[in-house]
This record gives structure tokens, C-alpha cells and sequence, in this order.
């Protein structure tokens, strides 16, 4: 099975709001997931990034691996 950290739009039209999910990959990008682990929220100035690194450092040790996205914003949170 093939984990992915991933955003999952939750956001009305025009206003993006996000949560960081572990999903597997074989699911759609707003459906069925694993675990939440954060919230990304791109409206505010400067964007607002909430994740458990605790979480996500035991999911990223358990093999799964964070999209391209994700990774920068780990990275911003300093959990990479």
C-alpha cells in the first residue's frame, strides 16, 4: 500500500483551505483518508501552516511519503 501525505481541499469556491491527510494514493484527492495531521490555510498573509510534527515525523518514518507540496511545507513548519 502506497501512503501519501497530501493536501485535501476543504475550502468554499474561491477561498482554498486545506488539511494535511495521510491517504492512500489509490484515493481521490478529497476522499477517503487515513489520518489528519495539520491545516494549511494560503488566505492569510503570511500563510498559515499548523501541523503535529510528532505525527508526521512517525508517518514519514513509517514509509510514507509527503507530495512535492507537503515536503515545502514541512520544511516551512521545520519538521523536515
Amino acid at each position: 500500500m502506497a501512503v501519501k501525505i497530501r493536501l485535501k481541499r476543504i475550502g468554499a469556491k474561491k477561498t482554498p483551505f486545506y488539511r494535511v491527510v495521510v491517504a492512500d494514493a489509490r484515493y481521490p484527492r478529497d476522499g477517503r483518508f487515513i489520518e489528519e495531521i495539520g491545516t494549511y490555510d494560503p488566505k492569510t498573509d503570511p500563510a498559515t501552516v499548523k501541523v503535529d510534527a510528532e505525527k508526521a515525523k512517525k508517518w514519514i518514518g513509517n514509509g510514507a511519503q509527503p507530495t512535492d507540496t507537503v515536503r515545502a511545507l514541512l520544511k516551512k513548519a521545520g519538521v523536515l
